[in-house]
């Protein structure tokens, strides 16, 4: 017994052996043509080939780490699964960190604080489409980034949601105004500095963020235990 397992270990060692050999080739082959490619696009654009850059290293960060939002929301009730929520809070955490900077050098400048066009009312459209596009990418299997990642990847059932994702994205663009003029415009933007001041709403921000990692926490403690 003992050497059969030893000999079919050794099979699968040089399957995996040969397998990562023939992969190497086409890697190294795949990034010349990225590269080639992206000092094309900077022929046309700087901008181009920094978005081309960009694109295809968050790609492969989400592909390597797995992160998803919708992972994130759906794992702790479906699996128990924990670690993508604990990593999108502490994502959270550290940008509501680096944005507040960036805006409060803005504010002391006199400067027009950036990203205040996406600061927008909340509104019974806020509800709706948190609504649907929350079941949306839970049947689905991804967010936006979780779908465009998977399809990289060969999902078919993706490229599918994928499709429809376009579709919706379209149909919501051509509704947009009607939703404005009759919902969005009626609502009230809510600029958390202006509250509570800017010390006040990044302690406000962190310790929401505190409490639902705390909650998380016992949430997998719970799960570990049943």
């Amino acid at each position: 017994m003992r050497e059969i397992n030893t000999s079919s270990s050794s099979i699968k060692s040089s399957f995996s052996t040969r397998a990562t050999k023939s992969q190497l080739p086409f890697g190294i082959g795949l990034f010349i043509v990225l590269v080639i490619f992206g000092l094309f696009l900077s022929t046309i654009s700087g901008n181009l080939s920094l978005f081309w850059l960009t694109g295809i290293s968050f790609g492969f960060i989400l592909q390597k780490s797995r992160f998803c939002f919708t992972a994130a929301m759906r794992d702790p009730y479906l699996t128990g699964g924990t670690a993508v929520t604990i990593a999108v809070l502490i994502a959270l955490a550290i940008t509501s960190i680096g944005f507040t900077a960036i805006k409060y050098g803005d504010f002391i400048k006199g400067l027009p604080i950036s990203g205040q066009s996406y600061v927008v009312p909340i509104s019974i459209a806020t509800v709706v489409g948190a609504f649907m596009f929350g079941i949306g990418m839970v049947i689905a299997g991804g967010c936006a980034s979780g779908t465009l990642m998977r399809v990289g990847e060969g999902f078919t059932m993706l490229i599918l949601a994928l499709f429809f994702f376009v579709i919706g994205s379209l149909w919501g663009a051509h509704d947009f105004e009607w939703w404005n003029l009759n919902f969005i415009s009626k609502g009230k933007a809510v600029f958390l500095p202006d509250v509570f001041g800017w010390f006040g709403a990044i302690v406000i921000q962190l310790l929401v963020i505190a409490i639902l990692y705390i909650l998380v926490e016992k949430w997998k403690t719970r799960k570990q235990n049943q």
